[in-house]
């Protein structure tokens, strides 16, 4: 998106391509939180087009990276950091009250079902705590394949890959990646059933 008061040395965009990059980024950049705030306004008008079929439809594709077809439903309310890093694939569902913390490109396959309460971070914050004082972050991409039922409550950390056909139990937390065909439960979550 383009933003006419830029500095011509591009750093008014330093702070995103490091955040996209999975480098150290300052989270409170202004112009990071001038796009925090878009989203949020997108988020409302979602909640409020909910019974007019295409204005619904062109906020979802308004608000997120990419969408796969006109058949994803988002219920509100929900929360996306930035909305534009999250990319969607064909019949996307998304249950109320999730949270996709999407400081790095979040991806999901086609017929990705999450169930209320989902929550996505790709974000993460030091654990020095003069680093954290500094307002430094960092972000690792999540990449969810097809045919995926994220279960209620389920929180899914940055950096994790969910393969293919996969569910995973609602209230698991998923620490690390998910092969294809399986059913993941618990905290942290492990293998508990091939399919």
């Amino acid at each position: 998106m383009a933003d006419t008061t830029a500095a011509h040395d591009g750093s008014y965009y330093a702070e995103e391509r490091k955040m996209l990059a999975s480098e150290p980024y300052l989270g409170m950049d202004p112009y990071l939180s001038k796009l925090r705030l878009e989203a949020q306004q997108k988020v409302a008008v979602l909640a409020k087009t909910r019974n007019d079929p295409a204005a619904f439809n062109q906020t979802i594709h308004s608000l997120l990276g990419t969408v796969g077809d006109d058949k994803a439903i988002i219920e509100s309310p929900v929360h996306f950091d930035y909305g534009c890093n999250t990319h969607v694939g064909k019949r996307f569902y998304m249950n109320t009250m999730c949270v996709i913390l999407d400081c790095a490109r979040v991806d999901f396959g086609d017929d990705v079902l999450l169930g209320p309460h989902v929550q996505i971070y790709t974000a993460e914050h030091p654990t020095d705590p003069a680093v954290r004082l500094e307002g430094l972050e960092s972000a690792r991409p999540v990449k969810i394949g097809s045919n995926v039922w994220i279960g209620g409550g389920a929180i899914i950390l940055a950096g994790v890959t969910i393969g293919d056909n996969v569910t995973v139990g609602a209230g698991a937390v998923v620490t690390k990646d998910v092969p294809n065909n399986v059913v993941v439960v618990g905290n942290p979550a492990r293998i508990v059933k091939h399919v």
